[in-house]
C-alpha cells in the first residue's frame, strides 16, 4: 500500500507541476522587468496540503526549474536557481500545515481549515517574496530606481501580493467546497 502512495504522490507531483505552468503561461499581466500576476502558487498549495512539506518542496522546485523551458529570465546560474527553482520550492512550505489542514478538511471545521489554508499561503508566499527580494537586491540592483532594497521589495511586492490573494481566495473556494482535496485517495484501484 506505501508503494502505491509513494506513486500517486509522484504522479500528483507531476500533474500539478504541469497545470501550474499553464497557470504561468496564462498571466493576465507581465510586470515589465519580470514577474506576473498568475495562479502558478495554487497547484503548489494544493499539493503541499495533499502530500506534506516533501510534496509541497518537490513540486514547487519542479514548476520553478520547468519554467527554464518556458522563458525565464536568466543571467547567471545562481540567479536562476534563486528566482526560480529555490522561490518556487519556498511555496510547498505550506505544508507545514498539511497536517492542520488534513485534519479540519475531516472534521468539517471550516473556519479552522480557513485559518490554516490562509497560513500556509501566507507563509509560502512570503518565503517566494523573500527570494525574490532577495534576488532583485543581489541581481538585479542596476534597475532600480532609488535605494536598491526599497525598490525590491516595492517592485516585488507589486505582482506578489495580487498572486498571493487570487491563489488564497481560490484556495479557500476550493477547499472549503469539495474537503476531499486534502485527503489523499487510498482506495484499491484495480
Amino acid at each position: 500500500m506505501k508503494q502505491k502512495l509513494k506513486l500517486q504522490a509522484l504522479i500528483e507531483i507531476s500533474l500539478f507541476s504541469a497545470l501550474a505552468l499553464i497557470f504561468d503561461l496564462l498571466m493576465p499581466y507581465r510586470m515589465p522587468q519580470g514577474g506576473s500576476i498568475t495562479l502558478v502558487m495554487l497547484p503548489i498549495f494544493v499539493m503541499a496540503y495533499r502530500h506534506g512539506l516533501k510534496g509541497g518542496l518537490a513540486t514547487g522546485a519542479l514548476v520553478g526549474t520547468l519554467q527554464l523551458l518556458f522563458g525565464a529570465y536568466i543571467f547567471t546560474p545562481v540567479q536562476f536557481l534563486v528566482d526560480y527553482t529555490f522561490a518556487y520550492g519556498l511555496v510547498g512550505m505550506a505544508g507545514v500545515f498539511a497536517g492542520q489542514v488534513k485534519r479540519a478538511a475531516h472534521d468539517g471545521a471550516k473556519k479552522t481549515l480557513v485559518v490554516y489554508l490562509i497560513l500556509g499561503a501566507l507563509l509560502g508566499s512570503l518565503l517566494r517574496y523573500a527570494a525574490h527580494v532577495l534576488s532583485g537586491i543581489v541581481f538585479f540592483a542596476q534597475y532600480a530606481e532609488g535605494p536598491v532594497v526599497a525598490y525590491s521589495l516595492g517592485y516585488n511586492m507589486t505582482y506578489m501580493l495580487p498572486s498571493f490573494l487570487i491563489a488564497t481566495i481560490v484556495l479557500v473556494l476550493l477547499f472549503t467546497t469539495a474537503p476531499r482535496f486534502a485527503t489523499l485517495a487510498t482506495r484499491d484501484v484495480r
